[in-house]
């Protein structure tokens, strides 16, 4: 690995690690925004779901949160569905143009309900709409290890208070990356050749997680919920930076 090439992993780890401490999730897609600049697609893609993964564990160290299975379940039993179906997808899959739509859609929904007077809540749709959401952060794990995105933005619109939605979410990512690294190790896609990375963006992501979670206890519930959806929201233009970025050159 170059000089170049470290300094982007641990610049994209520390950032994405602070934000995941903050929300909970997002570790994929705010380190993608940075590696995408200067990290083979294939082994930022492997170090985003080892660093999601990583962040959860430190989480979990930290403070063990109730499972709420309730809630929790459904959204992992879709994910069961969802992640060897993204992993199945992903060889024939242009994910560049799955996350320029999947951005595209978060630039435009999280903003909206940013700005609205009061979030809409949610009731219909019982445990099967919560399956379907588990399902689509199972199929983003898969593809690329984003998982917590979609259970996320479904939490927020069932109006669970701050730490419920923490408690739901961490755990449902805790879950799913633990299979997708499972998947990515069996299939391959986390090669030998990558594991000297393994340890240079688990010590990179390791105190900004940590000061992140401390920003995360002094939030009230409206402002965790600003957060959240701000975070979204910068989420979907990295994807849609990202995504297009590489769409465009292999055009010309």
């Amino acid at each position: 690995m170059s000089e170049t090439e470290l300094i982007f992993l641990v610049a994209g780890a520390a950032l994405a690690g602070l934000v995941q401490g903050i929300a909970g999730f997002a570790f994929s897609t705010v380190a993608m925004s940075v590696w995408v600049w200067g990290l083979d697609p294939a082994l930022a893609a492997a170090m985003a779901v080892f660093g999601s993964w990583t962040g959860q564990m430190v989480a979990l160290a930290k403070v063990r949160r109730p499972w709420h299975m309730a809630d929790l379940a459904p959204l992992l039993a879709g994910a069961a569905v969802g992640i060897p179906l993204g992993a199945a997808v992903l060889p024939f899959l242009n994910t560049d143009i799955y996350k320029l739509i999947f951005g595209c859609i978060l630039l435009v929904w999280c903003p909206a309900m940013l700005l609205s007077d009061t979030l809409p809540v949610i009731r219909a749709g019982g445990r099967l709409a919560d399956a379907m959401a588990g399902m689509v952060g199972g199929v983003m794990g898969g593809i690329g290890g984003v998982t917590g995105l979609a259970p996320t933005l479904w939490c927020t619109l069932r109006g669970m208070n701050k730490n419920h939605q923490r408690d739901v979410v961490q755990n449902f990512n805790l879950a799913t990356l633990s299979a997708t690294l499972a998947v990515y190790l069996y299939g391959g896609t986390l090669t030998p050749a990558m594991w000297p990375a393994l340890p240079v963006v688990a010590v990179a992501l390791l105190v900004p997680a940590l000061w992140g979670a401390r920003i995360y206890n002094g939030l009230s519930d409206l402002a965790f919920r600003r957060v959240v959806l701000v975070l979204l929201s910068f989420a979907g233009l990295a994807m849609l930076l990202a995504s297009g970025t590489r769409l465009l050159s292999q055009s010309t």
